[in-house]
């Protein structure tokens, strides 16, 4: 088991050197969003590059109905730009019922730290963190992550727990799981990192994503091209 695990990591740290370059061929990442197992919302991400620069810009949108009543909604939008495989600025607005949130971090190549300002953090951090979206796997490779809603940052802890074969809209993927959960479990509930996420190494995909909270919600790969 340790030999597995040994081998899982040394692939998923060869694969940070390059990371962008998994992802150059990739044009869109569509993810279906379901809460107890009924469809309610997307996430979508589309890429575009111009010579080094990629831009990644993220869609999701979803409500909770419960007898005809929505009682929880998220609507936003948001954009990461790169240069070769440095993260240099990140943008989100999002509305989460009636409340807006949002996140404008920029890259300070001085520093070398990310300088943000978002609704629930405001300062500097380490360029080692990365924005906690789904379209990429370098989530399972650090141990801090950025929300990409409020720009909070969040301590982490990735385990690496076997090997599993999953069907998923008529495709069957050979994937590893993982556990994501926060460093600090004593944190409120609703705001505790608490994953699974199921990945193909062969594709770089995040095939699945599950967890808890108001309910089982899943973010299931719907598409990519």
């Amino acid at each position: 088991m340790k030999k597995i695990l040994i081998i899982i990591l040394v692939s998923l740290y060869s694969n940070a050197l390059a990371h962008m370059d998994h992802y150059k061929k990739i044009n869109k990442i569509e993810m279906d969003i379901f809460r107890n197992g009924e469809l309610i919302g997307y996430n979508y991400y589309f890429f575009t590059r111009k010579d080094d620069k990629t831009i990644v810009t993220n869609q999701i949108k979803f409500s909770v109905k419960i007898l005809g009543v929505t009682i929880f909604q998220v609507e936003g939008y948001g954009e990461e730009i790169y240069i070769k495989d440095q993260l240099i600025s990140y943008d989100s607005k999002t509305l989460q019922n009636d409340k807006e949130k949002f996140v404008n971090l920029f890259f300070d190549k001085e520093k070398k730290k990310f300088i943000i300002k978002g609704s629930s953090y405001e300062g500097d951090t380490s360029a080692d963190n990365i924005i906690g979206n789904w379209w990429s796997h370098k989530i399972l490779q650090t141990d801090s992550q950025i929300s990409p809603i409020s720009g909070s940052i969040k301590k982490q802890v990735v385990t690496f727990i076997g090997k599993e074969k999953i069907e998923q809209y008529g495709k069957l993927y050979s994937v590893d799981l993982f556990t994501l959960k926060s460093k600090d479990m004593t944190l409120p509930k609703d705001k505790r990192l608490d994953f699974n996420i199921w990945y193909d190494p062969k594709t770089n995909q995040i095939i699945r994503v599950s967890y808890s909270r108001m309910g089982n919600w899943e973010y299931r790969l719907k598409n990519f091209e």
